[in-house]
């Protein structure tokens, strides 16, 4: 498809679409029809350095398809080979052990696995700098506490978390992007109750000065803050907040001083939680959360912007299936609406076929490894959709009704709990609850 010529199309002529699925819960029902959008306009397709770049993708953690069945690895690298999408990978925990045990005794066997499955299911890795050994944060040598995982290494060690950086950039040549720790883990001043980004920054700098003496053209991210939600009123930032809810301003803070103090920076890397709390009671209003970070970091960085985590707010045990996905999809809207370059997926582990967020069910059972709906219905449909080199805009449909377009396709979700019809070239188009659909471009 020749995304260009599409965008000029529709700045000539009424655009043509095809819906090309509805999807409520886990079904898999496709319904066909045409639909004709007489007033609305397709973004034109933008341009990236790097236009294979999927955008989106996800990170492993404890369980992943690199351990199980024999079958069912097979399927779940399969499905996930099907369409390349950026994985990301920790070198200590969340699936790997601990990568140098004592001073200069490697242990690469689980990272090795990992990093070799990411290859071959075709992604684009990226490997995330943390956590760190505990010799260097006052262990012994030798041993490991998993207690500690999220400790920080002490500044005098800093030197050797860059070593070890170093050493597993030279392991890896083929991976061109770090990101350096993960949430400041460890980085907390209790007695002032503030983030220490004077230490972070220090660490950080460390890593980026021993990676790019490997190779100047490594790309290497931070700081990797969690744009949290202020603990209390006297934290709450009045230059970030809106109807969303509000970020703490120490975190406002310590981005600025990494900001200011940092060596260089290929891109910048944050997360997020869009949860209700702070005046807002309404979980679909929360997500709006990632739109005004998005925007407020364009202001800031002209680099690109990353999310290496989202959440939104934990299911109920009355949620059906439906609306915990429709949730998630509006939340992947409002992040791909300031077109940040890549947005990962926190795969936190693997479940059944029941799962309604999940991307396949557990390997390590002798059926597992299938594919389920969020992964390719939603995450990978969004790479071949919504990648960062074409333009991505939330559009106004209906009161209800939330939708991005590209130049490829439209995404409508419905965020309320009842049915909502919608006029769509003088036809009226009927959304069932939390239904999702979308409406593919045709040339």
């Amino acid at each position: 498809m020749h995304h260009s010529r599409i965008g000029r199309d529709a700045r000539r002529r009424r655009r043509r679409w095809v819906t090309a699925g509805v999807i409520a819960a886990v079904a898999l029902a496709t319904a066909a029809i045409v639909l004709w959008l007489p007033t609305f306009r397709l973004p034109a397709s933008g341009a990236q350095a790097n236009s294979d770049w999927p955008g989106w993708g996800f990170t492993h953690t404890q369980c992943s398809a690199d351990a199980g069945e024999p079958a069912a690895m097979a399927s779940a690298e399969g499905v996930i080979k099907s369409v390349p999408m950026v994985q990301a990978q920790h070198i200590m925990g969340f699936g790997a052990d601990n990568p140098e045990p004592a001073p200069g005794l490697y242990d690469f066997a689980t990272l090795d696995r990992r990093m070799d499955l990411i290859r071959r299911t075709g992604g684009f890795p990226v490997i995330i700098l943390c956590c760190a050994p505990d010799w260097m944060k006052g262990g012994e040598p030798g041993t490991t506490d998993w207690e500690r995982l999220e400790a920080a290494p002490r500044p005098e060690h800093f030197g050797d978390f860059a070593a070890l950086s170093a050493t597993i950039a030279k392991r890896y040549p083929y991976v061109r992007h770090f990101i350096v720790w993960n949430e400041f883990k460890g980085f907390f001043d209790d007695e002032q109750k503030r983030w220490d980004a004077e230490e972070y920054t220090d660490l950080y700098n460390a890593v980026y000065g021993a990676l790019k003496a490997v190779n100047p053209d490594n790309q290497v991210g931070g700081p990797y803050l969690d744009f949290a939600a202020p603990v209390d009123s006297s934290h709450r930032s009045i230059y970030l907040h809106g109807s969303w809810g509000a970020v703490d301003q120490r975190v406002l803070d310590a981005f600025a001083y990494w900001k200011l103090h940092r060596t260089g920076a290929d891109f910048v890397v944050v997360d997020g939680h869009a949860t209700t709390g702070d005046g807002v009671s309404d979980e679909f209003a929360a997500v709006a959360k990632f739109a005004a970070v998005g925007a407020w970091l364009r202001k800031q960085v002209s680099v690109p912007i990353w999310w290496a985590e989202w959440y939104v707010d934990p299911a109920s045990a009355t949620w059906p299936p439906e609306r915990q996905i429709a949730l998630r999809v509006a939340a992947m809207i409002e992040l791909a609406s300031t077109a940040p370059d890549t947005v990962l997926y926190w795969n936190a582990g693997s479940g059944g076929p029941e799962c309604p967020t999940c991307l396949w069910t557990d390997t390590r059972m002798v059926d597992g490894g299938q594919p389920l709906p969020f992964l390719t219905d939603f995450l990978q449909r969004f790479v071949k959709e919504f990648p960062p080199n074409v333009d991505r805009q939330k559009v106004s449909i209906a009161d209800g009704l939330l939708a991005l377009a590209s130049p490829r396709a439209l995404l409508i979700v419905n965020t309320t709990d009842s049915a909502i019809s919608a006029p769509v070239d003088g036809r009226t188009v009927q959304f069932s609850a939390y239904e999702t659909r979308w409406i593919t471009a045709q040339p």
